[in-house]
């Protein structure tokens, strides 16, 4: 798993450390294992959540790294097992990443991991994304619902100047075209996930100027 995992990477454009190579594949064992119980991913073998979880979540750190250089707040909203929120706290130690989720068990999952994994910056928050406070530099999703709900679940929450970055399989051109003028999508960016053949792309969005 560590050469297909790091060569991954690396075809990513990451430079991963052997520590970071470590936490991904502690990561991957970890879902496995609670998915025996419960049920966090339809996915139940090695391969699959390497390519499907993993790696698809590892295509989105050399974007946000062009984004988001620097230290910020990251909101992983319908976080499920922690994807991608807990491949970004691992490669990006400087980003202080919360999964949200409404489910109890998904987010008690990522507490574990946060645990078990040492990532003082990644935390679990169990709640509704409407019923949530704070401020985040960065609010991700990954199919996690439409556009137009994503952002106005999420819009009180997005800092001065922060961005969405929503995680797509095709282009969504109706999910685009349905979205209301106060937002801004400044940027669609195509990933090539290694191992998967299939369309990915970020959707990267901001709210409109006054």
């Amino acid at each position: 798993m560590t050469i297909v995992l790091e060569e991954g990477a690396r075809a990513l454009g990451l430079a991963p450390s052997a520590r970071q190579i470590e936490q991904l594949e502690a990561y991957g064992a970890l879902i496995l294992k609670w998915n025996k119980v419960y049920n966090l991913t339809a996915l139940r073998d090695e391969a699959s959540v390497r390519t499907h979880h993993l790696l698809d979540s590892l295509a989105a750190v050399g974007p946000l790294n062009r984004q988001r250089p620097g230290a910020a707040r990251l909101l992983d909203v319908g976080a499920g097992a922690g994807l991608p929120g807990v491949v970004i706290a691992i490669l990006r130690p400087d980003v202080e990443v919360s999964c949200l989720d409404a489910v109890a068990k998904k987010t008690a999952f990522v507490q574990q991991a946060a645990g078990e994994l040492k990532l003082p910056n990644l935390r679990g928050v169990h709640a509704r994304v409407e019923s949530l406070q704070g401020g985040y530099e960065v609010i991700s999703s990954r199919a996690f619902a439409s556009l137009a709900d994503f952002v106005a679940g999420s819009n009180h929450l997005l800092a001065k100047d922060g961005i969405w970055m929503a995680m797509k399989g095709k282009v969504p051109s109706d999910e685009i075209a349905a979205l209301p003028q106060s937002v801004d999508v400044f940027h669609v960016e195509q990933l090539a996930v290694p191992g998967l053949d299939a369309e990915r792309c970020i959707v990267w969005a901001r709210k409109s100027a006054e």
